[in-house]
């Protein structure tokens, strides 16, 4: 429950979160400041405290609300009834991170991921790592025979990490088919007689 001291949320508090969810997205969480999100919002810094009851609560409720994108992203992969195995999932994965329709969700991604890296007692805090399982539960759907061994535990590691590496130098670069060559490289390395 995000609200402040347990409130159940309302429906405006709901309206508030989307809006600055869709703002963080846009602007990012570094060096975010109550005033001006509020005022991008249609609110003031006093609503959202009395809301969220602190700034922390706030990055919290808006970084819950980014995994329940990564989630449904996650869900929908799931969701898809394709017998994908894990090479082809991964291609798959790329498709969807390498979109430029996700790019301001992935780019906030990332900047969760970071923070939680270098600042783990923040509002941030285990973002990476229920990340990673995240995506590695999604991979480890797409190996069943592979799913408890060394071995299978091992490729999933190495495609997210071949992903994960790849989206970070395509938000930098913003080149696309480099990136994507190189996915396309590594996952042909990867596959059975590759």
């Amino acid at each position: 429950m995000t609200a402040a001291a347990g409130r159940a949320p309302s429906a405006r508090q709901d309206e508030l979160l989307e809006l600055a969810y869709q703002y963080v997205l846009v602007h990012g969480l570094a060096g975010m400041s109550l005033r001006p999100l509020a005022k991008a919002i249609g609110s003031s810094p006093r609503v959202l405290l009395f809301l969220y009851g602190s700034k922390d609560n706030l990055i919290r409720a808006l970084l819950d609300r980014a995994r329940s994108d990564e989630l449904a992203a996650v869900a929908a992969f799931r969701d898809t009834g394709s017998p994908a195995g894990l090479i082809d999932s991964a291609r798959q994965v790329w498709q969807w991170l390498a979109d430029q329709n996700h790019r301001h969700l992935v780019g906030l991604w990332v900047e969760a991921y970071a923070r939680s890296l270098v600042d783990p007692a923040g509002p941030w805090a285990g973002f990476a790592a229920q990340t990673v399982q995240d995506w590695l539960g999604l991979l480890a759907s797409r190996q069943p025979h592979r799913r408890r061994g060394q071995a299978g535990a091992a490729e999933r590691t190495a495609v997210l990490a071949v992903l994960r590496g790849a989206m970070l130098d395509l938000l930098a670069t913003g080149d696309l088919a480099r990136t994507s060559r190189a996915v396309d490289l590594v996952l042909r390395a990867l596959r059975p007689g590759g």
